[in-house]
Parts: structure tokens; C-alpha cells; sequence
């Protein structure tokens, strides 16, 4: 398949230049491609409306870790859009027979159109994709892609602000293991934020090859250990939880349990207008009583991920507009 950072020629500016592609980083996207995902997303916001665009297609879904929010808005978007879906299920599949991802990824090649795949494995999506004939779009791999959540996070700050630019984040959590948050300061790169503080306690900051892409990329970042330092200059803070499964030690994961958390209280401190977001699931570091205030936007920003992925099925698979 076309890989998202090959060069597409003229049609890169047409509807053409999504058609076909895999989804396996944001770094693959222009920022122009990035905003016809959004603009064709917003015409999906709102009532569901019964579609046929993609009645012909089956998208095949292969999650290899738990998912709740990007598998079933992955479904509900297909099916919303008249697909059908089929679900690889590792625990009752041919895995457990020891079948290997290059086989697995051949099967689903041949029963469906598209595939969403997620896998614990750094680079298994790109793997996927040199192997199937069909795209491929990248659930989450590893820890530090996950393109679709990200372009959903940058859609939910675009809805919320009206833009991206201009802007003063806060990324605050494991920025160490969180593919998430890893994802977003990427996307961020693709657009002009005013600065962007990465928060977290020292053993939980960015790997240093994450950090050297930043910079290459021209990010203006600084690394914090303190959000109350900075919550009252940032415009959108963007919190991830301890990615206990991905530490290598569970000793080290015990030296950092419950390093930080954000209450009502020091949210208070904030200044007037921040927008709080979670790519959820949420552990000690969101309280419940979060949920409450105006800056609370994480359920809004996981409901949008049904537009942002019924935009993202159709363009890679019909090249259409809403």
C-alpha cells in the first residue's frame, strides 16, 4: 500500500491523497491533509445520519491489546457508514496456535478491505502494512504511535478553540510510555503552538529519541516536574495515566504510582477558559470530581472519535467528503 509519507504527487492536495493510504503515524500527514480530515469530520458531528458511502467495504478489526474507545468508535464509525466489520479475536484465534502476525495479517488481507490493528509491539503496524495489499490504520503500537487517537485529540482542541495555533499546552502524565501522549506532541509538530510544557516526574520524561524528533522538528517544548508551575499559562492540558503495563519493572512502576494527579483544586489555579483532556482509560491521576467543571472536555473528546474515524474510514477508503 501507499505509505503516508511516500511522495503522492499532485493528487497529495486532492481528495485523492488520503484514498488508499495507510495510517500508521501522524509524522506521515501534511498539515493540509490533517485539516481536510478535520473539515470532513464536522460534517459527521452531530444526530447520526444512515449512510451507504462504504456499504460495499468490510473493515476488518485486529486488536491485540485491550481497547475499549478506539475499537468501538472504529466499529460504530464503519458501521455508521454502512460497512460491515469483522473482529479478529486473539484470545479464541489461530494465534494461540502460534500463527504469526505475517499470516494473520495475510488472512485479514483477503476478507476485508481495511484493516485497524493494534499490538504492543513497536513497528508491528508498518510490518502489517508492507504486508497487506489493503491499508492498514495503525489502533496504537508500542509506545509511541497512535495516529488516529492523536488526530482525534488535535480535532477536539480545533472544535473546542476554533484552532490549534497560538496556543499554550500542557502534557502532563507518562510521557515516557504513553503512545498517546508521544502521538499528540507529534501532531502538535504539524502545527504552531505557542509553547508546550512536558510535565512529568523525571523518570517518566520523554526517551531521549522523542525528544531529539521534537526538536528536529521544531517544537517549542520544555520539560517540568511541577504543573502548578505552569497550569495558569496553559490554554489545554493534556493528561495521560501510568502506563503500568509497558514498564519493563514493576519496581520502577511502584517508585512512580500516584506521582501526581489532577484535583479541583489545582485546577482552580488554572487559568480562566483551559480545556482538560484524556485519552482515557483513567486511573488515581483524574479524580471523578474533575468530571464536574467546565474545563472537564475528555468525554466530548472520546464522543468525537466517531466522526474523526468515520472521516478518517471514508477518506482512506473512498477518497469522499461528508
Amino acid at each position: 500500500m501507499r505509505r503516508g509519507g511516500e511522495p503522492l504527487g499532485a493528487d497529495r492536495v486532492s481528495g485523492d491523497a488520503w484514498k488508499g493510504r495507510d495510517v500508521i503515524s501522524i509524522l506521515d500527514f501534511s498539515r493540509q491533509e490533517l485539516e481536510s480530515l478535520f473539515d470532513t469530520a464536522n460534517g459527521f458531528v452531530g444526530p447520526p445520519k444512515p449512510r451507504k458511502d462504504l456499504a460495499d467495504h468490510i473493515v476488518a478489526t485486529a486488536f491485540f491489546e485491550p481497547s475499549t474507545r478506539t475499537r468501538l468508535s472504529f466499529t460504530t464509525a464503519a458501521l455508521r457508514l454502512g460497512a460491515k466489520v469483522i473482529d479478529l479475536s486473539p484470545d479464541v484465534s489461530s494465534i494461540l496456535k502460534g500463527e504469526s502476525l505475517h499470516d494473520t495479517t495475510k488472512m485479514l488481507e483477503g476478507y476485508s478491505d481495511l484493516i485497524v490493528m493494534r499490538h504492543p509491539s513497536e513497528g508491528a503496524a508498518l510490518l502489517a502494512a508492507e504486508i497487506s495489499s489493503v491499508p492498514v490504520i495503525n489502533g496504537g503500537d508500542g509506545s509511541q504511535h497512535h495516529p488516529s487517537q492523536a488526530m482525534l485529540d488535535l480535532f477536539t482542541v480545533r472544535r473546542l478553540k476554533g484552532r490549534i495555533d497560538g496556543l499554550t499546552y500542557s502534557v502532563l502524565g507518562d510521557n515516557r510510555y504513553a503512545r498517546s501522549a508521544t502521538s499528540f506532541l507529534y501532531g502538535l509538530t504539524k502545527y504552531k503552538p505557542k509553547l508546550v510544557y512536558v510535565v512529568s516526574p523525571e523518570s517518566l520524561r520523554p526517551r531521549l529519541e522523542i525528544t531529539k524528533k521534537l526538536k528536529e522538528l521544531g517544537l517549542r517544548f520544555e520539560l517540568r516536574s511541577d504543573l502548578e508551575q505552569v497550569i495558569g499559562l496553559t490554554d489545554v492540558l493534556y493528561l495521560t495515566r501510568i502506563q503500568k503495563e509497558r514498564f519493563p519493572d514493576l519496581n520502577d512502576y511502584e517508585k512512580v504510582k500516584g506521582s501526581y494527579k489532577l484535583t479541583k483544586e489545582v485546577l482552580s489555579k488554572g487559568r480562566s477558559g483551559i480545556s482538560v483532556l484524556h485519552p482515557l482509560p483513567r486511573s488515581t491521576e483524574l479524580p471523578y470530581e474533575v468530571d464536574s467543571s467546565k474545563s472537564a472536555a475528555y468525554m466530548t473528546q472520546a464522543h468525537l472519535g466517531v466522526p474523526l474515524r468515520m472521516a478518517l474510514l471514508l477518506k482512506v477508503l473512498g477518497g469522499g467528503k461528508a
